[in-house]
């Protein structure tokens, strides 16, 4: 039963992030960065109204990794869950007070 709760609380503490750019770091590549400030805010909005995950695209249900269409663009999102000094994956991702959770926001063709 552990390990469930684990990925409920993985889970949620990823939708904080997506949601509200709290409890964790934002990347944006270059390729978001140049579509200018309106256009990210419309990408970063749009990745936290989604909710789009499948079995597919998140088998483990963390809700880490998402795809979505945003000015005629294909946007992904992945979060990674680090250890606090970021040299590592964090030893449990459900644990806020040993994980630093970077949300990466990218073009399709960057990946």
């Amino acid at each position: 039963m552990t390990a469930v709760l684990d990925v409920d609380r993985t889970r949620a503490l990823n939708d904080i992030l997506r949601r509200s750019l709290s409890g964790g770091l934002l990347m944006l590549t270059a390729g978001v960065i140049a579509f200018g400030r309106e256009c990210r805010q419309t990408i970063l909005d749009a990745l936290a109204a989604s909710d789009d995950s499948t079995p597919d695209n998140d088998p483990r249900g963390e809700h880490d990794f998402g795809a979505l269409e945003v000015a005629g663009e294909r946007v992904f999102s992945k979060i990674d869950d680090y250890d606090r000094a970021m040299t590592g994956h964090s030893p449990d991702p459900a644990d806020s007070s040993s994980t630093t959770r970077m949300l990466t926001v990218m073009l399709a063709g960057e990946y």
